[in-house]
């Protein structure tokens, strides 16, 4: 059985102890959460969402991705700039799936 949920803008396609990075969730470690937005459950596709499914997960760790390099520069105007950004995550352990 696996389920499409949506969360931090992105869409994931989870089945049951299943352990997937997600945009950072406001929980702590060892909590449960749930996601309500469900696109679909096995064979059953929702207009937008699934009526009545939700999907829990217990918070694995929060971290912060790798750095992904920004560079720009503009050629033979002596211009180059150099940042980074490291995205903040949450690691999710789904747990359960209702509303098979």
């Amino acid at each position: 059985m696996f389920a499409v949920i949506k969360t931090g803008g992105k869409q994931y396609k989870v089945a049951e102890n299943d352990v997937i990075d997600v945009e950072k969730l406001d929980a702590e470690e060892g909590a449960t959460v749930a996601f309500d937005a469900v696109l679909a459950v096995g064979d059953r596709v929702g207009a937008p969402l699934v009526e009545g499914a939700s999907v829990s997960a217990e918070v694995v760790s929060q971290f912060r991705a790798e750095k992904v390099i920004i560079f720009k520069k503009r050629r033979r105007q002596n211009y180059r700039r150099k940042g980074g950004h490291r995205q903040h995550l949450t690691r999710v352990r789904i747990t359960g799936i209702a509303g098979a």
